[in-house]
């Protein structure tokens, strides 16, 4: 969320990053809306102040027996008495106008980040390792996992229809040890604490990490059965909506809003959460798209990063954060390149965004580099739509800065690390920082 005095105080600057993000100028139309919310909000606390001035005034011309001053006084008061109310109301209404024309404005861009429309405007940062030769065909992850008999998609669209897929096996559990795998790592060697978060969680959560309002169509949510039989009509469906609880499309959304409706020491940051959960998304506007295989499910499983930390640590911390992700994927050593997202393909909560492309020998020919995490960097942004700040030692509470990232996606990092280690004979060679995860297990078979 944006602070409108700031876009008071900076229009032409925050028009700028509206036009790095592709939109048109907003400033003006927004700042009329606040001139008529605080012209609304002035004209309130006038008829408040005479209201009560009168009051008293009514007590003096009493006091002094003038009855006809009084008279006067209290039909003043009276009249006040009834428009007030509408006055409360139209302040209520400026309100909630700019409220929802700030809610579905994205975050703006540091200057560092490169302009572009989509994502042939990214930028390479840096690579790590490099692609692997084979002395065989090299085959898709799903490919491999159904000749393997441990990969079933056809038996997933029976259960739940399309982007499903049931694991079974070796591959399951080698699904697991990732997870397991990258959660010790990010809680033994990198500091973040390992939290349990819930899974469903409200719109106002949603709402503070930027997934609602814009992103709606993209969630799935879960309805309360009693609420089912009251959504024959207009009155049904707003209780509907109003009693639903929204699935994590990503812990992100759960570990940041830990500290909403907060003021947290500063003493206590920087907060670094970790948590392995499963994830969902509907994902509306990407029909079509990565349909084949892992890559693109309505429900897989992530291990997510965030921090919480104050405006002057955040540069640092995504840098760190960074470190972390790819420290996963440098012990499974999987190639990878680094790529710093342009404007245009930013998240909506962003202000600056790493993501890590993991190579994928089996994707096409020569193989394919396919985003495992992103890390991004969102100032204050979700903060003053979570209203959580930190107390600093002046004690005056400042808005903190919050992080989040990958570290990584699991599915994808099983499709990466069945593809870049299958062997000829179409068994999956295990990596050997997996291996303890695996009961020692070296290789997955159709046995194992």
């Amino acid at each position: 969320m944006h602070d409108i005095k700031s876009i008071r105080e900076n229009a032409a600057q925050f028009d700028a990053g509206l036009k790095r993000r592709g939109l048109e100028p907003l400033s003006a139309s927004l700042l009329a809306i606040d001139e008529k919310r605080r012209a609304a909000i002035l004209k309130s606390e006038q008829a408040q102040a005479r209201r009560n001035a009168a009051s008293k005034e009514i007590g003096e011309a009493k006091k002094a027996k003038d009855e006809a001053r009084a008279a006067s006084l209290m039909a003043e008061v009276a009249e006040l008495k009834t428009t007030m109310p509408e006055m409360e109301a139209a302040t209520k209404a400026a309100d909630a106008e700019l409220a929802t024309a700030l809610a579905a404005i994205p975050n703006l861009p540091l200057d560092e980040v490169p302009d572009g429309v989509d994502e042939h405007g990214n930028v390479q940062h840096h690579v790590f390792g490099s692609a692997r030769s084979y002395a065989f065909k090299t085959k898709p992850h799903d490919d491999l996992g159904s000749a393997l008999g441990l990969m079933d998609f056809e038996a997933a669209a029976k259960l739940s229809g399309a982007r499903f897929v049931v694991l079974k096996k070796g591959l399951a559990r080698l699904e697991r040890a990732i997870g397991q795998f990258m959660l010790d790592l990010h809680t033994n060697e990198h500091g973040y604490a390992e939290i349990n978060p819930p899974l469903l969680v409200r719109d106002e959560v949603m709402f503070g990490t930027g997934q609602l309002p814009k992103f709606e169509e993209d969630q799935f949510w879960a309805i309360k059965g009693e609420l089912l039989t009251t959504a024959s009509n207009d009155t049904g469906f707003e209780n509907l909506k109003s009693g639903r609880l929204g699935l994590i499309p990503t812990a992100e959304v759960s570990l940041t809003n830990l500290v909403r409706e907060s003021i947290v020491d500063e003493k206590e940051l920087p907060m670094r959460l970790t948590a392995l959960t499963p994830c969902f998304r509907a994902e509306a506007g990407a029909a079509g798209r990565d349909t084949r295989g892992m890559i693109r499910q309505h429900q897989f499983t992530k291990v997510e990063l965030v921090s919480i930390t104050t405006p002057e640590a955040s540069r640092d911390e995504h840098e760190r954060m960074l470190a972390c992700a790819e420290e996963v994927l440098r012990k499974l050593e999987l190639h990878y390149r680094v790529m710093t997202l342009c404007t245009g393909d930013m998240g909506f909560s962003s202000q600056k965004t790493y993501d890590i492309e993991v190579w994928m020998p089996g994707q096409g020919e020569g193989g394919a580099f396919r985003e495992i995490s992103s890390c991004s960097v969102c100032g204050d942004f979700q903060a003053r739509r979570m209203d959580a700040r930190y107390r600093r030692s002046d004690g005056k509470p400042h808005f903190v800065h919050t992080l989040n990232g990958s570290g990584t996606a699991v599915g994808r990092a099983l499709i990466a690390i069945m593809e870049t280690y299958q062997q000829a004979d179409g068994s999956i060679a295990v990596p050997d920082v997996l291996q303890p995860y695996m009961g020692g297990a070296k290789v997955v078979t159709p046995d194992r």
